[in-house]
């Protein structure tokens, strides 16, 4: 059984994938609360069956499970405002544990930012643009939207701070990963909260797995 998950568990990932995405194209919500919150299960049975006794584990597989509540909490989101926000402490949950993951493999050597330290600069622009553009719609939501922009923005910072002495190829998985995950929660907060925009579930939900994708298979892929 474990052979098997470890040849076909990301494929039956992107499978789910595709099936979620042609619900959301095809407009029948019906298949995507079916479809969606077996995303992140998809991607826990990988990590159980890649990487026994990795240095992090818990970690990522607590992010994953938050981010499991995080999917089915949303599905809900029409139907009261309260599911939002359970889904955001939900995501914000699992930013924060993958926080950690980042500090735990950065705690030594040199990194890409530390040797470009405008970076942090950089993300903090980008993040202040971000929420300048955002603020008159927040309404009541404005503090919860800034803490969890700020969560984020240093899940990326610590994604470019993972030292040389880890592959190139693993820190690229983590930072794409990490920047697929700000795409996509950029992308979520400018349809609802600033203009809604033609396709915007598509590519929500599109760069969200690619984020939960590549970050699960770096942390796979790695050793330390």
């Amino acid at each position: 059984m474990k052979l098997f998950l470890r040849k076909n568990i990301f494929f039956i990932f992107w499978g789910i994938v595709l099936l979620d995405l042609v619900s959301v194209v095809l407009n029948t919500p019906q298949p995507v609360f079916i479809l969606k919150p077996l995303l992140m299960p998809s991607l826990i049975v990988a990590v159980l069956a890649f990487s026994p006794g990795s240095t992090g584990r818990i970690k990522v597989l607590v992010a994953l499970f938050f981010s499991f509540l995080g999917d089915t909490f949303l599905l809900f989101q029409d139907k009261n405002p309260l599911f939002f926000i359970l889904g955001l402490c939900c995501f914000l949950t699992t930013h924060i544990f993958y926080i950690a993951y980042f500090i735990q493999l950065s705690k030594n050597g040199a990194s890409v930012a530390k040797k470009y330290p405008y970076l942090v600069v950089a993300i903090a622009a980008y993040s202040g643009a971000l929420l300048y553009l955002l603020m008159p719609g927040l309404a009541d939501l404005k503090i919860p939207v800034i803490i969890y922009a700020c969560i984020i923005s240093i899940m990326l910072y610590f994604s470019l701070n993972i030292p040389f002495r880890i592959s190139q190829k693993i820190r690229r998985f983590f930072f794409i990963g990490a920047a697929c995950f700000v795409i996509s929660d950029s992308l979520l907060a400018i349809n609802k909260f600033y203009h809604t925009f033609p396709a915007a579930d598509f590519l929500i939900m599109l760069t969200y797995c690619v984020a939960q994708y590549f970050i699960v298979k770096g942390f796979i892929r790695n050793r330390y």
